[in-house]
C-alpha cells in the first residue's frame, strides 16, 4: 500500500521516528476513546438509574418518550453532522470539548437501557464487546492486508440498516429485529477494523509534515469513529445478550 511505500522512502532514523510517532497516536486514539466512554456510561447510569431524572425523558405512566426524550435521541445524530461540518474550523482543543459533549449527549440516549435490561446484562455485554472490539481493532492495526476496498461495502450496508431500522419503527416485526441487529454487529465489527487500518495509514501519509494541529484533530475524529463503532456493536449485542427487567 502506499503508506507502506512513504515508511520505506525514508531514512531508517525517520522510519523509527514515524513508528513511535504512531504508537503515540494511536495511544491518543484510544485515550481520547476511552475518556468519551467513561462521560457516556457516567451520563447513562447517573440519569438511567435515577426514576426522577429518567421521567424527564420518558413518561412513568405509559413508558413514552417526552419531548425532551426525543430531543435526547437525536441529538446526537445532529452533532455528528455539525462535528464533521464544523471541526475544520475549529481547534484540536474545541473539538475535543464537543467530542466529550457529543458522548455526554449520547450517554442521555442510552439512560432506558438501565431501566429496560439488568445491570449484570448490561455489564457482561460490555465485557464482551470490549474484548471482540480489542480484538478486531488490533487486527486492523497489524494486518498486512489493504481493507480499503471494505469501506465502500461497509457504508453501502450501513446505508441499507438505517433504511430497515426506519421501517421497522412502523414494522416493529420481531424477526426483522433480529435480522437487523445481526446484520449491525457485523457491518461495525467490520467497520472498527477498517477504522483501525485508517487512522494508521492516514498518520503514516502524513507523517513527515508532523502538522501538530492536524494530528490532534486527526486523534479525534479517529477516536470518535471508533467510539461509534464500539456504542453501535454495544447496543446490537444487548440485544441477544440482555436480560430484560
Amino acid at each position: 500500500m502506499a503508506e507502506y511505500d512513504t515508511i520505506r522512502s525514508v531514512g531508517v532514523g525517520a522510519r523509527a521516528a514515524i513508528d513511535e510517532g504512531l504508537r503515540a497516536h494511536m495511544n491518543k486514539v484510544y485515550g481520547l476513546m476511552s475518556v468519551a466512554m467513561l462521560v457516556t456510561a457516567g451520563v447513562a447510569w447517573g440519569v438511567g438509574t435515577s426514576d426522577a431524572l429518567l421521567s424527564i425523558f420518558r413518561d412513568p405512566m405509559t413508558g413514552g418518550m417526552t419531548i425532551l426524550g426525543w430531543v435526547a435521541m437525536f441529538a446526537p445524530l445532529a452533532m455528528v453532522f455539525a462535528f464533521g461540518a464544523l471541526i475544520n474550523k475549529m481547534s484540536a482543543a474545541g473539538a475535543q470539548l464537543f467530542f466529550y459533549a457529543f458522548a455526554a449527549a449520547m450517554g442521555l440516549s442510552l439512560a432506558w437501557i438501565f431501566k429496560a435490561f439488568t445491570g449484570v446484562s448490561i455489564a457482561q455485554t460490555f465485557l464482551v464487546t470490549s474484548i471482540a472490539f480489542a480484538g478486531l481493532s488490533l487486527y486492523g492495526y497489524i494486518t498486512k492486508r489493504d481493507l480499503s476496498g471494505m469501506g465502500t461495502f461497509l457504508m453501502m450496508g450501513l446505508i441499507g440498516l438505517i433504511v430497515a431500522m426506519v421501517v421497522n419503527l412502523f414494522l416493529q416485526s420481531g424477526a426483522l429485529g433480529f435480522a437487523i441487529s445481526a446484520i449491525g454487529l457485523l457491518i461495525f465489527a467490520g467497520l472498527t477494523a477498517f477504522d483501525t487500518q485508517r487512522i494508521k495509514t492516514d498518520y503514516i501519509a502524513h507523517a513527515q509534515a508532523m502538522d501538530q494541529e492536524w494530528l490532534g484533530k486527526s486523534a479525534i475524529m479517529g477516536a470518535l469513529n471508533l467510539y461509534l463503532n464500539f456504542i453501535n456493536m454495544f447496543m446490537f449485542m444487548l440485544q441477544f445478550m440482555g436480560n430484560r427487567n
